[in-house]
This record gives C-alpha cells, sequence and structure tokens, in this order.
C-alpha cells in the first residue's frame, strides 16, 4: 500500500492514509506505541503518523497541517480545522467499528488556522503539477 509520504522541515517521515483501507492499514501495521499520530475531530480525515520517537512541536504542527488539508472538514467548510494529537498506544479498535475507524483515548488537540491549510495546499499543488510536467 502506497501512503502519502511528507517529511517534516526537520526530516521527519510522516505517513498518511489516503483512505479508509489505508488508514485501517496505516494503524494497525505501521503504528509503533511510542509514534505520534493525528485525525481530525471531525470523521474523514487521514491518520498522519510521525515515524519518531520525539517529534518537536513543529513537526506536530507541520503534520497537522497536513492532516488538516486532505480531511473532509477541510474540503466541506474551508475553516480553521481541529487536529487531535495522541500516541500510537491509546488507540484501539472494537469488533463493531468500521473499516478505518478508531477509538482514541488522551488526545490533545490543536486547530490549524484557515490561512496554513491554504498555503500548504498552494505549494503541495504547485509541487504536484511541476512533477507531472516533468513526467
Amino acid at each position: 500500500m502506497k501512503f502519502r509520504e511528507f517529511y517534516t522541515s526537520s526530516n521527519k517521515l510522516i505517513l498518511c492514509g489516503k483512505n479508509a483501507e489505508q488508514n485501517e492499514e496505516l494503524i494497525k501495521n505501521h503504528t509503533l506505541p511510542y509514534e505520534t499520530v493525528l485525525h481530525t475531530k471531525a470523521p474523514g480525515s487521514p491518520f498522519c503518523v510521525i515515524k519518531n520517537k520525539k517529534p518537536s512541536l513543529k513537526d506536530i504542527r507541520e503534520t497537522a497541517i497536513i492532516c488538516a488539508a486532505f480531511s473532509k472538514d477541510w474540503k466541506l467548510n474551508k475553516k480553521d480545522v481541529e487536529v487531535h494529537i495522541f500516541k500510537g498506544n491509546n488507540i484501539s479498535k472494537q469488533k463493531d467499528m468500521k473499516i478505518g475507524t478508531f477509538a482514541v483515548k488522551n488526545a490533545k488537540n490543536i486547530i490549524v488556522k484557515k490561512e496554513l491549510i491554504t498555503k500548504f495546499l498552494e505549494n503541495y499543488n504547485g509541487l504536484n503539477q511541476t512533477i507531472n510536467e516533468d513526467e
């Protein structure tokens, strides 16, 4: 499965699911207990995992922007997005939960400002356009 991959400005790898099936795979098979995970408060976003034991606050903020930018909350509302931050060992799955859905405890939250999401997406879309033109 090919997850979305990003690197923070301090070169920490971030893996993000593209859909419910990938979120399921990412959390079940590619998330260690100590790793930091992000997901929007509202349903319909990628789970984003920072593949590092001790990400900085800047790494977490950068990952929150990515998480928010690819969320249904952003696509529908185009407003600030609330993102939850938690560790891999605070995620659980009950039998009756649908694919890509997990229970989370001990989450902290961060509000990602609309302007930061817009700026990220402008840069991301510009980069993708350049890559596609080179192919």
